[in-house]
């Protein structure tokens, strides 16, 4: 079934993706080609927020690994639970198409209104601030850890979609009054696929291994998502050595450091303080990378053509977003702190 819809999807799935164009299977490398195998197999179609990933072939593995092993892997929490955290994380960092694409998949399972999926909402809301994820949550050390991966794993997604998608998977023209119905019908499309899973640590194999960073420990009582958030980090780290000046990395890390989650602010003035030390070359890097990592509702057409007049390649492009992305997103896990608690009986 996967390949089928990937083939039926592929026109408008690629069409979704802006800034950049995304490498068409056909014309993939053999690591591309892998990735796409594993997501039109688990996921059933290419979708645009792995998509836009696919012109810088690291970030790509590594935005379907942490994906996959958090959200779609077979585990202790249940994938109704895993599509509330995904919803309610992106309404936080608004991100309306991930809202948009979680809240028709959780509606086609038919346990949006199951109160375990109220409980477990009422704790997500709190993962996006420092504050909030301080609480922890009465889960089984496994559970905590899945549904946590969910949360990290969007925090990185929305940023990326925010700069490379647009509000909806929905065309644009579609009438307000049909997008309900269209997003139900998407719902029951990807319902099979939702219920079958996968079987956890199928895309470790996609990246090197890597030993797992300290802010990472969030994911340590499930195997599976640690593995896929070390080699998925350590991965993305890579890229942006490759595709971020070192200038840049150190003012988005000192800014995220202080950061406590909350929106910095309804204009894109906040920024301008922490770019004044940078040099005039690396400012059109550091106001996208800033934004990406900070308010990734931010970024503008504008904002990307200003970066792409010094550095046109659509890898660096990627690359320097995801490590902004990621950046955030691993400040947001470290700020969990894990309350165990006993095992539940099955």
């Amino acid at each position: 079934m996967g390949g089928m819809l990937t083939r039926l999807t592929l026109p408008g799935t690629m069409s979704q993706v802006r800034h950049v164009t995304p490498v068409r299977p056909r014309g993939a490398s053999e690591a591309v080609r892998k990735v796409y195998a594993q997501i039109s197999r688990d996921f059933g179609m290419l979708a645009p927020p792995l998509l836009l990933h696919s012109p810088a072939p690291g970030t790509l593995a590594a935005s379907w690994s942490v994906l996959r092993e958090s959200l779609l892997a077979n585990g202790r929490a249940s994938r109704a639970a895993k599509e509330v955290v995904a919803t309610v994380v992106s309404e936080g960092n608004t991100c309306p198409y991930c809202v948009d694409v979680h809240q028709a998949t959780l509606s086609g399972l038919g346990h949006d209104d199951d109160p375990e999926v109220s409980r477990v909402a009422e704790w997500a809301r709190g993962l996006g601030t420092r504050d909030g994820a301080a609480r922890g949550a009465d889960f089984p050390e496994r559970e905590l850890a899945e549904l946590t991966g969910v949360a990290v794993t969007f925090h990185y997604l929305n940023r990326m979609v925010n700069v490379f998608l647009g509000d909806s998977l929905l065309p644009p023209q579609v009438p307000t009054r049909a997008r309900g119905g269209m997003l139900r019908m998407f719902g029951l499309v990807m319902r099979p696929m939702a219920r079958r899973g996968a079987t956890p640590g199928d895309s470790l194999g996609l990246l090197p291994a890597a030993p797992p960073a300290a802010d990472l420990a969030f994911a340590g009582g499930a195997p599976h998502v640690a593995g896929a958030f070390a080699r998925a980090a350590y991965a993305v780290e890579e890229a942006g050595r490759r595709s971020v000046p070192e200038p840049v990395r150190a003012v988005v890390s000192a800014e995220l450091a202080a950061w406590d989650g909350t929106p910095p602010g309804l204009g894109r003035g906040w920024a301008d303080g922490p770019l004044s030390g940078l040099a005039p070359a690396h400012r059109p890097a550091g106001r996208l990378a800033l934004l990406t990592a900070m308010a990734s509702y931010q970024v503008d057409d504008a904002v990307v053509a200003a970066y792409r007049e010094g550095t046109p390649g659509d890898r660096e492009l990627v690359e320097l977003t995801a490590w902004s992305a990621m950046a955030a997103a691993r400040t947001a896990g470290a700020w969990t702190r894990a309350v165990r608690a006993e095992p539940r009986s099955a």
